[in-house]
């Protein structure tokens, strides 16, 4: 593989910003990202249309087993972030907006696929909402991955390149209040403050939590009211939840939809629910297994393991039971930080490892 090659299209990618809110942007973004799998692996990809949104996808003829390789082009960061954020390479740190997460891995993906002497079998799926939780790509994510020997999975390392065997499932809230507006001077009686309601329900949703099964539920954005002399008639609070195993996940849903009112007079709306399912050691261990012994052939360093908290398309496709492998993109840090970079010196070496498990599970 060609590091100069490597280099020049992941300086392609990450300089064409794609934050995940921005439609043209994302447009600008896709047909980037198509043009170059186009050039490095001599097929157009099929656009797939849903809600608006353009997903791409590879197909690599029939082959006795299937391998998807799973990618996103979207990014957290907001146009204009190259001003402050500016691409560039010093001393084998390369860095960038949406470098590590996870342009890079984007570009190893397509080299590890060209470097195949037989790619059949092989699908590369790279969508466009994946920092939104895939609201659109989710359905196509699982039927891609549906019956595959392996979902491989080109997010970002975790430190020190390990891969990443274990992620928490995610779901998420909004816990609406809705109480009475009064003038908060002359008869704050007659109210029935949404501020004070949502003071109880936020120490009961944090009381939720267990830090021995690894569960957090965090309580976030908080907003409430109109004005300073006015009871708030109406407030919502955010909850993030994070936990390693589908009974904790159950546990927590039905715990915030039996939430109940504290205030006479208040009324309570639960929204949202389970986003992505846990990704468990059960679901990468053979596939981890085979990296162990793929690295071992190619002469590279045993890949160390991590649990991670942040969640990934490969809980989705871990969920339906396709053996899923993830972390196997960029070697780096600081994703979604204004550290965040990536290990000149471990790219050639990670595109070595994706293409050897590519070839091990094509045909094993």
């Amino acid at each position: 593989m060609d590091l100069t090659a490597l280099l020049g299209d992941i300086e392609a990618l990450v300089t064409c910003e794609s934050p995940s809110t921005d439609p043209a942007a994302l447009a600008r973004s896709t047909e980037v990202v198509a043009a170059l799998g186009e050039r490095r692996l001599g097929a157009t990809p099929e656009r797939v249309v849903v809600a608006d949104r353009v997903h791409l996808r590879w197909r690599f003829g029939a082959g006795p087993r299937r391998v998807l390789l799973l990618g996103h082009h979207d990014t957290v960061w907001p146009l204009g972030s190259l001003g402050s954020h500016p691409y560039g390479i010093v001393e084998g740190v390369l860095r960038g907006p949406g470098c590590v997460d996870m342009k890079a891995g984007l570009a190893l993906a397509m080299h590890a696929i060209a470097g195949l002497a037989d790619r059949a079998g092989t699908t590369l799926l790279i969508t466009c909402d994946e920092e939104l939780g895939s609201p659109t790509s989710r359905a196509l994510v699982e039927s891609e991955a549906a019956g595959c020997a392996a979902a491989l999975v080109l997010e970002a390392a975790a430190g020190g390149g390990a891969l990443k065997t274990e992620r928490k499932g995610v779901s998420r809230y909004r816990v609406r209040v809705h109480g009475r507006a009064a003038h908060a001077g002359l008869e704050p009686e007659r109210g029935v403050s949404a501020t004070v309601e949502l003071a109880h329900q936020v120490l009961a949703v944090a009381a939720l939590a267990d830090p021995a099964r690894g569960t957090t539920v965090t309580p976030t954005l908080l907003a409430a009211g109109t004005s300073e002399n006015t009871v708030p008639a109406a407030g919502e609070v955010a909850v993030d939840v994070r936990v390693r195993d589908t009974a904790e996940q159950q546990r927590i849903d039905a715990a915030m939809h039996a939430l109940r009112p504290i205030l006479p007079g208040a009324a309570l709306e639960i929204l949202g629910g389970p986003n992505r399912p846990p990704m468990e050691a059960s679901a990468t261990a053979s596939l981890f297994a085979r990296a162990v012994r793929v690295a071992a052939d190619l002469g590279l360093p045993e890949p160390a393991t991590a649990a991670v908290g942040g969640g990934s398309d490969g809980n989705f496709t871990a969920g339906i039971g396709t053996p899923t492998l993830d972390g196997l993109g960029a070697v780096g840090g600081g994703a979604h930080a204004d550290d965040e970079h990536v290990l000149v010196p471990d790219l050639l070496p990670r595109a070595a490892l994706v293409a050897g498990l590519i070839a091990d599970r094509l045909r094993a």
